[in-house]
């Protein structure tokens, strides 16, 4: 068979639906998922029930790793928490470097999360550039991963690094939709990697009307 990587977005952020959120949060920058957001993780959860994933990882950013941890629940796989598909690092969307929360900590509300995981890539602050910064730390990422690491690998990420994650991958950089847990699925033929399916949302209900990427 060949091998496949999965890449997907968050669910639906708290800030995008209560705008009164950061201004109450402890961590503004960190923000969970919505109440529809943990629905999309949950319905991405069991479409990613047939799959033969080996492998869960996730951005260190809570909101992705609430949406990861629904699928490593369901494969009965542990979450790893790799820093090197983070948000795109940019001065205008974090002021200051953002501070993650540790695995150990995240594993108190995620019991999937493997504590002893260490990321492969850590993220410099800032990033001024996607293309130049943002995409090359993320295809470091995935060509790192799939060499330590045998096996289908699902990664759940941000719209940024759902590109970069691709586009290490993918030759070309074909346009991508990077909706809300939209998933991307990549096979391996060979040496060569081919785009699949490219965000498909088939197992949402609805989908959002406009794409938000801060």
């Amino acid at each position: 068979m060949p091998r496949r990587v999965y890449i997907a977005r968050h669910g639906n952020r708290i800030d995008f639906v209560d705008k009164t959120w950061k201004a109450r949060a402890e961590r503004p920058h960190d923000p969970h998922l919505s109440p529809d957001g943990l629905d999309q993780a949950k319905r991405l959860a069991e479409r990613m029930r047939a799959t033969a994933v080996r492998h869960v990882f996730a951005s260190p950013f809570y909101r992705c790793v609430q949406t990861a941890h629904e699928t490593a629940a369901v494969l009965g796989l542990p979450l790893k928490i790799e820093h090197g598909a983070c948000e795109y690092l940019n001065a205008e969307w974090f002021p200051v470097a953002p501070e993650f929360l540790p695995p150990a900590r995240l594993a108190r509300d995620f019991p999937r999360v493997d504590a002893a995981y260490t990321p492969h890539v850590s993220p410099a602050w800032p990033e001024p550039n996607e293309r130049e910064h943002t995409w090359p730390r993320c295809a470091q990422t995935i060509r790192l991963l799939l060499d330590r690491y045998d096996g289908d690998l699902f990664i759940v990420g941000h719209g940024a690094t759902v590109l970069g994650l691709t586009y290490g991958l993918v030759p070309g950089e074909p346009h991508l939709t990077c909706g809300l847990t939209g998933l991307v699925e990549l096979e391996q033929n060979g040496s060569a990697w081919t785009l699949v399916r490219n965000g498909c949302q088939a197992h949402l209900e609805s989908t959002e009307s406009e794409k938000r990427f801060n």
